[in-house]
């Protein structure tokens, strides 16, 4: 199996410096869905793509067996101004893998991709195995893994593993998000007098509230709710005018103590300003501790936490575990990278979780 592995690997990082050597920001995917196409395609895989997003069963998938969900995401952000070297060139120094996504997720949908590779053709798994790469992770878009599992293309899954950098630990939960957009009315007047009722004032307020305010529930896995104001403007352009508004924009991670209306419904108990939520979309997750994937984690000496960052876990509506290789503290940075031996550690320790739950 050593050999089998070490193969699995080195076809996993062949792959994986390809996508970085290929633009996929959020929304333009394609090039990259292609070439996963291609990895398909050159195994004799037969995969179903749906916009930017493609999925693979087993072999011999079993209707009547329960199925895992292998997923993470092939799209980047934009590089930062301060990557120092071309953020589309792979460039392997001191062991590390240097380029945009190589960390968040490449790493992981590389590792995950060859954990379904080393299960693919068995014909004595428990469960059927599901692999799927998806788009429009690092926006949120709904053409991502909203769209794909809102399809039902992917079929009834029993629980999921979300790639993403965690060092190999496991995110037990995952805290929703909440985007509010704010409005605070007020009054024009001249700057120079008493007149008028100065909006951005109250909007410093409610953002005072913001601030201070502590949910009184708190999560045994996420901690507390956290909330931020991150977003502040006015229509005005000129120094001498009161402002008659103020937007303002609240960034909330709310944990599995309250559901995101509930969230709303206390913010805007508490505050002046008119409060209109994006969305409610971007649910907390969670896999119980006793699910035989996470105790096969630990028994692995993994460690289990609650993750304050928001994935693809969000809009898959069944149990599901984060866990990836890498770490979540170089995403988004410049000159990202991960390095050979997380990817290595990646596929061994995926494969053999899942051999201690999918096989006989």
């Amino acid at each position: 199996m050593t050999q089998l592995l070490d193969a699995l690997t080195a076809d996993a990082i062949t792959l994986l410096k390809r996508l970085i050597e290929t633009p996929s920001f959020s929304r333009e995917e394609e090039n990259t869905a292609y070439l996963i196409e291609e990895f398909f395609r050159e195994r004799a895989m037969p995969f179903r793509r749906l916009k930017n997003n493609l999925w693979a069963r087993n072999q011999h998938f079993n209707p009547a067996l329960p199925t895992v969900l292998l997923n993470s995401h092939h799209d980047t952000v934009k590089p930062n101004p301060k990557w120092t070297m071309d953020p589309f060139k792979a460039l392997v120094e001191d062991g590390k893998l240097y380029g945009l996504g190589s960390n968040d997720a490449g790493g992981c949908l590389v590792s995950l991709l060859a954990a379904f590779c080393y299960f693919y053709g068995r014909t004595d798994l428990t469960y059927n195995v599901v692999f799927a790469a998806s788009s429009e992770e690092e926006v949120s878009g709904k053409d991502g893994m909203e769209l794909l599992w809102s399809s039902g293309e992917l079929g009834e899954i029993e629980f999921a593993i979300v790639g993403e950098p965690t060092q190999m630990h496991l995110a037990v939960a995952e805290k929703g998000l909440l985007v509010l957009d704010c409005l605070a009315q007020g009054k024009a007047g001249h700057a120079a007098r008493e007149e008028g009722e100065n909006a951005l004032y109250k909007a410093l307020d409610d953002i005072a509230w913001i601030r201070s305010y502590e949910f009184p529930k708190v999560s045994p896995t996420l901690g507390k709710m956290k909330m931020s104001a991150t977003v502040i403007s006015t229509e005005n352009r000129q120094h001498n005018v009161v402002p008659a508004s103020c937007q303002f924009t609240i960034d909330v991670r709310v944990t599995d103590q309250y559901t995101l209306e509930e969230a709303c419904e206390i913010i805007q108990a508490n505050m002046k300003s008119e409060v209109q939520a994006r969305s409610v979309r971007l649910r907390p997750s969670s896999i119980p501790m006793e699910h035989p994937i996470v105790q096969a984690g630990v028994a692995m000496g993994r460690n289990t936490y609650g993750s304050p960052t928001t994935s693809d876990q969000a809009v898959i509506g069944c149990a599901s575990l984060k866990m990836g290789p890498g770490d979540s503290a170089r995403s988004h940075q410049a000159d990202e990278f991960i390095y050979l031996h997380e990817i290595e550690e990646g596929i061994r320790l995926y494969t053999e979780m899942l051999k201690r739950v999918i096989l006989p």
